[in-house]
């Protein structure tokens, strides 16, 4: 599939959960796998390799290549859920897609598609565990992040969907997301709404949103073109 892609003229990523192999976890690794493209299974190909462990600038290097074309299959990890659009990569195939989060399946899953051409996007799974199901299967019914996000919250439970592992312990100070998610859609709108208008945050009535932001996730703001 992979080589009838590229030969159609379109590009790949495959995605890995690990960078490099590791005992513990019977898990296929970016770094090894992208030595396996390059020497074996798709040698006749050009292969690149983009990770969290690389330096900033190698990163980009391999990501302008990828734009310009000089790459037809991009090994990669979750590094790519956020960054440049490559409107050429329409396929992508996330290796022990199990292993995943649903957020981050669904980010990276957004990554293809963004062009002309409609995105293929690959699951290779083996869930093990009923949530891990769950997950795979939430993922193929939806392709709206709202929707993935209520998934998630319903699979995961709001302890753990808020990072607090304490049973009932959520940031949220008004809303039960359990419950009251009509609330949650309102206050999603309005945040779209918000960040439609001032994505930046720059404007002085936002400046304390702009603050939280700041504080809370640093690398989103940085993440943002002003519109």
């Amino acid at each position: 599939m992979v080589r009838q892609k590229v030969a159609g003229d379109q590009q790949v990523y495959v995605i890995y959960p690990i960078i490099e192999e590791c005992e513990q976890l019977d898990l296929k690794a970016a770094k090894q796998m992208f030595k396996y493209f390059q020497m074996m299974e798709f040698k006749e190909l050009r292969v690149g390799l983009i990770h969290g462990q690389m330096k900033p600038k190698e990163s980009q290097d391999v990501m302008t290549k990828f734009q310009k074309r000089e790459i037809d299959i991009l090994v990669a990890t979750t590094v790519i859920e956020v960054g440049v659009d490559v409107p050429n990569a329409n396929v992508m195939v996330i290796e022990h897609a199990d292993r995943f989060g649903l957020a981050q399946l669904h980010q990276l899953r957004g990554r293809i598609g963004r062009g002309e051409t409609d995105g293929l996007c690959v699951l290779v799974a083996d869930a093990q565990t009923e949530e891990s199901s769950e997950r795979i299967k939430a993922i193929l019914s939806t392709n709206d992040g709202f929707e993935i996000a209520q998934k998630d919250l319903e699979i995961r439970g709001p302890g753990r969907f808020f990072g607090r592992h304490q049973h009932g312990l959520n940031e949220l100070k008004v809303a039960n997301p359990m419950t009251q998610l009509n609330i949650l859609e309102l206050a999603r709108k309005e945040a779209m709404l918000l960040t439609e208008e001032d994505p930046q945050l720059a404007k002085e009535h936002n400046r304390y949103i702009r603050e939280i932001i700041r504080k809370r996730y640093p690398t989103y703001l940085a993440n943002v073109k002003a519109g």
